[in-house]
């Protein structure tokens, strides 16, 4: 291939842009062309992300307008949307718009929420407010790379970093029919899943050497779980989830138990879950218990289970802003333009985080 495919973020200064950014500069088929920033157009990226600034030191965010006109000149392009939810809806929808209008075919993948849910009620029993696009929804498709082989709409929704890990811990079991339809689930994510706006839990001596739960058996990602895991595995499960703040930056840990249909041992587990994963090569299981220094800053997903006859349980470890964020949405990036999937991904933790 001699021409890169463009690609173009939206997002501003979160930490998934920045991700974005960093996985963008390693790929070796994609080009960045504008990141969007409509409060601080003109200001060097550099700024915001100064460890970026060796890969990107001239560039600059773009308008809303630079990026509309961007969208309607080039035939074809990546759009990457980590802009918040409540907001990504709309302004993907503009955007599509001017494509619409122009003639050209940018393809979307979008790492908000707004886009995960199949129907408009749906999103807004959750979210609390009126979707900003519903007439788009039918044009995305929502699930993990690793739970569907083939996009029937044009346009892609990567599900959310807890949803992420719950749902490779979970939907091998409801799949092969190993376990009861009622799980239970404990996780605990690292500060960047907060987002970049400082709050009292993301404050570091408030986070630092602590340990909490938070909106136990009620967070909004449960029902992006249990509505995505039944499209994956055909079984309508119920998931009991306590989500719980962790005292690093990055990465997720999840611990999945349930009860098994039938008796079953480690070994026969761990082997189920190999073989449902086999030939995906983001996805590793083992006999050792996963580490989230195994995974921090890289695109695999590790995993481990145990059972004792009449009960299993898996552990799940993936990192919050790349496998669960802007990785996911790369290795879509990557099957939506017909790359390898494991363009721009291979590189391991760093392993001394």
């Amino acid at each position: 291939m001699t021409e890169k495919i463009p690609a173009i973020v939206l997002g501003g200064t979160g930490y998934v842009s920045g991700e974005l950014l960093r996985l963008i500069a390693a790929h070796p088929f994609i080009e960045l062309r504008a990141i969007l920033s409509d409060s601080q157009p003109g200001e060097a990226v550099a700024k915001s992300f100064a460890h970026l600034a060796p890969v990107y030191p001239e560039l600059k965010f773009s308008s809303l307008e630079q990026i509309k006109e961007l969208v309607g000149s080039l035939p074809e392009c990546a759009i990457l949307s980590a802009a918040p939810h409540g907001v990504a809806a709309q302004l993907i929808d503009d955007l599509l718009k001017v494509a619409e209008s122009k003639g050209t075919k940018p393809r979307v993948i979008d790492i908000s929420a707004d886009y995960r849910y199949s129907t408009a009620s749906a999103y807004e029993a959750v979210y609390k407010h009126a979707h900003g696009a519903p007439s788009r929804i039918a044009q995305f498709t929502c699930a993990v790379p690793e739970h569907l082989d083939k996009l029937s709409t044009p346009h892609v929704a990567h599900p959310g970093c807890f949803a992420t890990a719950v749902l490779l811990s979970s939907v091998p079991l409801l799949k092969l029919d190993l376990v009861e339809p009622r799980l239970f689930v404990s996780g605990i994510t690292g500060s960047t899943g907060s987002g970049r706006t400082p709050v009292a839990g993301t404050h570091h001596p408030q986070r630092h050497s602590d340990l909490y739960a938070y909106n136990p058996l009620s967070h909004r990602h449960t029902p992006e779980i249990t509505a995505l895991a039944q499209a994956a595995s055909d079984v309508a499960a119920e998931f009991n989830f306590v989500p719980h703040s962790g005292p690093f930056a990055r990465g997720i840990h999840v611990t999945l138990q349930a009860v098994a249909k039938r008796p079953i041992k480690t070994a026969e587990l761990q082997d189920a879950l190999k073989g449902f994963y086999r030939g995906r090569p983001f996805v590793r299981v083992g006999a050792d218990m996963p580490h989230i220094k195994d995974i921090a800053s890289s695109n695999y997903a590790f995993l481990s289970a145990a059972a004792n006859g009449s009960s299993v349980v898996v552990m799940c470890a993936v990192d919050n802003l790349t496998k669960g964020a802007a990785g996911g949405a790369m290795q879509w990036l990557n099957r939506v333009f017909g790359f390898e999937e494991t363009a721009g991904l291979t590189a391991p933790a760093p392993g001394w985080t």
